[in-house]
């Protein structure tokens, strides 16, 4: 208890306690909604400055949105198809940093069992569940929980370790997306001009990581963010989203980080965030290809074939594990990783 100046008093607030009380619960956000609360505890407010300044754009971002550019992959083994499909792709990637893909080749079916398995509820209490990787570094906590899992990698998950209500479809659904993103790498390959295989044989997806993340309902949306404002740490994202939705993607804003370092900036990254709804739960499942964290002594950097005296590099060649665990210790503050790793 602390007293002020008029002699009145006030509780102090011990931010370290409640986040540590939150992690030992281990029943992350789901576990606060479902303890019958009308406010959000004070770890999930955004700071007033944060509110404010978004307040003021709010106006500003209904006037901007932009429509998400489309790319149907039909027919993407034909040459003359293949070639528009190159094209879209390039100037998606160039101008915008992400793109809604159809006839991907994942089916309906599956799409639909992956996310109807996350909204059991099947994330709590699993060895892979989690809550804010980055609870003790951000501002503030995310209104998210999330279930965490290798499918390709030097060290994979046991399906056993899984939640009985997702383990099978988890498993089916990365089959497919191991499918989709050899062709999205050999297509990013090609658009930026270079051999088909090349992006692959530099093992850009040699690894990839399920993210199933889990929104409850929010009693108090306006005041936090189900995900902060971020970049990922990828060479591709591959997002599904539930029916409520709520992705907001900042156009020209700094998804797959390692696409910009390599391309010397030529393709574009997006920052987006998701918003906290009162509409819930909400499911998402992000699919992150990427390369392998163990090959200490690996450099990426600007491809040699993009760069010339007119457009020198701009990052200097890191390991991907160097970059990750940057990426991760500063936590999702809305600070591109990359701007640290600029010549």
């Amino acid at each position: 208890m602390e007293t002020t100046g008029a002699g009145e008093q006030y509780l102090i607030y011990d931010r370290y306690k409640e986040l540590k009380a939150f992690e030992e619960s281990k029943a992350g956000v789901k576990g606060v909604v479902d303890a019958g609360i009308e406010k959000i505890p004070r770890m999930f407010v955004r700071p007033q400055e944060e509110l404010t300044e978004d307040l003021a754009h709010t106006d500003e971002h209904k006037s901007s949105r932009l429509e998400t550019p489309m790319i149907d992959l039909q027919g993407v083994d034909q040459k003359h198809r293949r070639e528009e499909i190159i094209h879209e792709i390039r100037c998606a990637s160039e101008t915008f940093g992400f793109f809604h893909l159809v006839n991907h080749g994942v089916p309906v079916s599956v799409m639909a069992d992956i996310i109807n398995g996350l909204h059991l509820g099947g994330l709590i209490g699993g060895v892979n569940f989690g809550s804010n990787f980055d609870l003790y570094v951000s501002k503030y906590a995310n209104w998210r929980d999330t279930l965490k899992c290798n499918l390709l990698s030097p060290e994979p998950i046991d399906p056993q370790e899984l939640p009985d209500t997702c383990r099978d479809i988890v498993v089916e659904y990365g089959k497919h997306i191991m499918k989709l993103s050899d062709t999205l790498t050999k297509l990013l390959s090609e658009a930026l001009g270079l051999q088909q295989n090349h992006l692959r044989d530099m093992d850009c997806n040699e690894c990839l990581s399920l993210n199933g993340h889990y929104y409850p309902a929010c009693p108090e949306p306006e005041l936090t963010l189900g995900t902060s404002k971020h970049s990922d740490p990828t060479f591709i994202t591959i997002l599904l989203q539930d029916y409520i939705g709520g992705l907001q993607f900042l156009h020209l804003g700094l998804a797959s980080s390692l696409s910009l370092l390599i391309s010397n900036g030529k393709l574009k990254s997006v920052e987006h965030r998701v918003l906290a709804n009162r509409i819930g739960p909400r499911v998402s499942v992000a699919c992150f290809i990427r390369p392998s964290m163990n090959t200490s002594t690996k450099l990426y950097g600007p491809l040699e074939e993009l760069i010339s005296e007119d457009t020198p590099p701009i990052y200097r060649a890191i390991t991907f594990k160097e970059y990750t665990s940057y990426s991760r210790s500063k936590g999702l503050n809305g600070v591109s990783a990359l701007d640290y790793f600029k010549i």
